[in-house]
């Protein structure tokens, strides 16, 4: 039976991953930075760990409490809506520091045992942000476009030892809380001079015409994790395939 670690499960598409891959059968080893009790199946198949991914010890903590694994599910993120002209650089540290470094240790962490079995899955999580541009998000979708790029080159130099590396790329998910974690209002970064401008795009988030489920990432997830083919890229959700086709 195989063993998957997801970060972020919390809430949202974490929680939802975990519970999928549970449904399908897999042990589940569901990380968050305060594990509860009652989100999750309580079976002997579902573990709960407490992971912060910005910090190394933490890290190397819960892979070492995990056990072997033949999927890690980069699922962890925080998020930031607004002029970047406003952001402070203490705010965009922050979203580095999660949605790429983060990923990136926890990546660097789980290839040891990968290379040396020759074989298992890391799944990153970005966002359709990185399918096309997304006004009042530059700094977000940096983050999110570091590991697009980081986990294609990943693809190539682990293929030779059997260890796959796959993206999947979710939609606008009206329920998401983007500004979790992030210690910052949206009011607080845009300025005056922004708010004509703004308006508009945050009616369209009130409104959307596609949206993204949470199950329609955890599917997503689950069909990336099992791809044994060398597809990279996985978009989820109505609007996110729609996007990627019209890329």
């Amino acid at each position: 039976m195989k063993t998957a670690l997801i970060t972020g499960c919390s809430s949202g598409y974490g929680l939802e991953i975990a519970r999928h891959f549970h449904a399908q059968g897999w042990n589940v080893v569901a990380t968050m930075r305060t594990p509860r009790g009652g989100l999750l199946p309580g079976t002997e198949r579902m573990r709960l760990l407490s992971l912060d991914v910005t910090r190394a010890d933490s890290i190397a903590a819960a892979i070492d409490a995990a056990g072997p694994l033949d999927a890690l599910v980069n699922n962890a993120g925080i998020g930031l809506v607004g002029a970047f002209e406003a952001m402070s650089m203490a705010q965009v540290r922050k979203l580095f520091e999660t949605n790429t470094f983060g990923v990136m240790a926890m990546t660097q962490a789980v290839i040891p045992q990968f290379r040396a079995r020759r074989s298992g899955v890391v799944v990153n999580v970005t966002s359709s942000v990185t399918l096309a541009p997304m006004p009042l998000a530059a700094a977000y979708t940096a983050s999110k476009m570091a590991i697009e790029g980081f986990t294609g080159s990943l693809a190539c130099e682990l293929e030779a030892f059997g260890v796959r590396a796959k993206l999947v790329e979710p939609g606008y998910a009206p329920t998401t809380r983007f500004a979790h974690n992030t210690e910052a209002r949206v009011e607080d970064l845009i300025p005056e001079a922004y708010a004509p401008f703004a308006a508009p795009i945050f009616a369209g988030f009130s409104n959307p015409a596609m949206v993204t489920r949470e199950i329609d990432v955890a599917e997503a997830v689950f069909l990336a994790a099992t791809d044994t083919s060398r597809r990279l890229r996985f978009p989820a959700g109505a609007d996110a395939v729609a996007l990627a086709r019209a890329g």
